[in-house]
């Protein structure tokens, strides 16, 4: 099981998500959302060994100046949460990046769209509820294209990652379900913990 969890810190957060082998570190830059990040903040990822971890800017609808200023110098995947069409997927790419495209799964017809981005080197299957975490049904999950490739967002936690893991999922990517339940955007590293712990569990 292959583990993002994104809305990290740079300075709080980073350091324990590199420890416990998580695969990828999200920051957030995205200006209605409370983990949207300082780009003061940002610099400090140079402090860092990232070791085995791969930095990810998440992002929406990005414009080519803060590819080119903030992204390109700082991290390893861009995310790509907006309209872009696979045109303007195949331009990011060609920038030297490599990419997450994030898909919002409605219904079931939904999931083909995945398809035209064959550019893309990670696909995440998101709930439209993006930042406010709906839960992805069961029944879509199923039907999911299955492999390393293809990720899952979704109101996934501690509770229900084994049962997740048993519909074949094996990426999975969480945010608010890891942070402290009275401070939106502030990571508890107790819950980080735990969950990577029952992540190595069910590997076992």
């Amino acid at each position: 099981m292959r583990v993002k969890v994104c809305g990290l810190h740079p300075i709080r957060d980073v350091q324990l998500c590199i420890d416990l082998g998580i695969n990828f570190l999200g920051f957030v830059f995205y200006e209605k959302s409370p983990r949207n990040l300082n780009l003061e903040d940002v610099k400090k990822l140079k402090n860092y060994d990232k070791k085995d971890s791969f930095f990810t800017a998440v992002t929406v609808d990005p414009t080519n100046d803060f590819i080119k200023s903030v992204v390109l110098k700082n991290f390893d995947y861009i995310q790509l949460h907006g309209s872009e069409t696979i045109e303007r997927v195949r331009e990011i790419k060609s920038m030297g990046l490599k990419i997450i495209k994030a898909i919002k799964i409605n219904k079931e017809s939904d999931i083909n769209h995945y398809k035209k981005y064959k550019q893309a080197d990670i696909i995440l299957f998101d709930t439209p509820g993006m930042e406010k975490s709906i839960e992805f049904p069961e029944n879509l999950i199923s039907k999911l294209p299955k492999g390393e490739k293809y990720a899952v967002a979704g109101s996934i936690s501690q509770n229900n990652i084994e049962n997740i893991a048993k519909l074949g999922v094996t990426f999975c990517d969480l945010s608010s379900s890891l942070e402290f339940d009275t401070q939106i955007g502030y990571k508890d590293h107790q819950k980080i913990k735990r969950f990577i712990k029952k992540v190595n569990e069910i590997k076992n």
